[in-house]
């Protein structure tokens, strides 16, 4: 299920979502990448707006790579109208630095663009692992999400639209697409712009043998990581006592599945609790989060019990 806890390696903190002033985000990609590092980050991705208005920027931060840290390289890709009218937001990490524009000059939705599900997909194509970015902020339906086959994951939290703007929850709509068959990971991003507290509060944890892109890349695409906005996950195993969660000190620890499937485990300074599984039986999915004492959470990736 989680065997990759125990499997050779180890965690590498990284943020899959923000931006330079080679879009609309305040700082050079090399002060953005200065401080992801600085801050303790092993990764980072500048993922600036690839729409015509900046000249579709795929923003080279492969210079900015040392020892001890490295960049993936991707995009945040716009192309297509939603139900509500408004631009396609798809976060795509992995890409080649030649992957072709869509015809999407600013951000409006114009006729005859390229669909979301059709820019996702050829990014999927191209080998990047695809997110559905912040749900909640874009006004996403279900049936948006649904038509969005290529996604590997959603952004269960996004910190600009989460601290910024209350709207950074993807749990919701993540839920739902697990409920109906899809099997989609979750990811916690920053989506910073360094213009506003929209950085340093939501990470993803990869493990991985090597910090380098292509390990990361296929550690991301495999499920091999956990999303955070502080609390760390250090185990997670099913028996036929209920699901048993090892993780750093934290208040809560909750199991969520279909519908309203869930259970908890409730305590002060816990680092291992059995969640039972008598309310959990009969869901097709199940996730864990953890909640510290001041309310940071974590996030597991779903799995489907057999």
């Amino acid at each position: 299920m989680f065997s990759f806890f125990d499997a050779p390696g180890r965690f590498w903190r990284g943020n899959l979502h923000g931006h330079s002033d080679r879009s609309d985000g305040l700082l050079s990609p090399a002060e953005v990448c200065r401080r992801y590092a600085a801050q303790g980050y092993d990764f980072t991705c500048v993922t600036d707006h690839f729409i015509g208005f900046f000249g579709y920027p795929m923003t080279d931060t492969t210079g900015f790579r040392h020892d001890g840290f490295t960049t993936l390289i991707g995009a945040e890709l716009h192309s297509g109208a939603m139900e509500n009218g408004e631009l396609w937001h798809i976060l795509a990490v992995g890409l080649p630095p030649d992957f072709p524009p869509p015809e999407a000059p600013d951000f409006s939705a114009h006729p005859g663009m390229e669909t979301g599900p059709q820019i996702a997909r050829r990014a999927r194509e191209a080998g990047a692992f695809v997110a559905i970015a912040h749900p909640q902020w874009s006004g996403m339906t279900l049936a948006d999400a649904r038509s969005l086959e290529s996604a590997h994951a959603v952004e269960i939290y996004n910190h600009g639209c989460g601290n910024c703007l209350d709207r950074g929850d993807g749990g919701g709509i993540a839920d739902l697409l697990l409920s109906e068959g899809r099997d989609v990971m979750l990811i916690a991003t920053d989506d910073s712009h360094f213009t506003e507290p929209d950085h340093f509060g939501g990470w993803v944890m990869v493990k991985a043998a090597e910090n380098t892109p292509e390990a990361l890349l296929a550690a991301l695409k495999a499920g091999h990581f956990y999303a955070s906005q502080g609390p760390e996950l250090r185990g997670i195993s099913l028996s036929d006592q209920g699901v048993t969660v090892e993780c750093s000190a934290v208040r809560s620890v909750i199991v969520q599945g279909q519908g309203s499937t869930a259970a908890a485990v409730h305590g002060d300074s816990l680092t291992r609790a059995t969640v039972p599984l008598s309310r959990l039986r009969g869901s097709g999915w199940l996730r864990v989060t953890v909640i510290d004492a001041a309310g940071r959470r974590a996030w597991s990736n779903p799995w489907r019990p057999q």
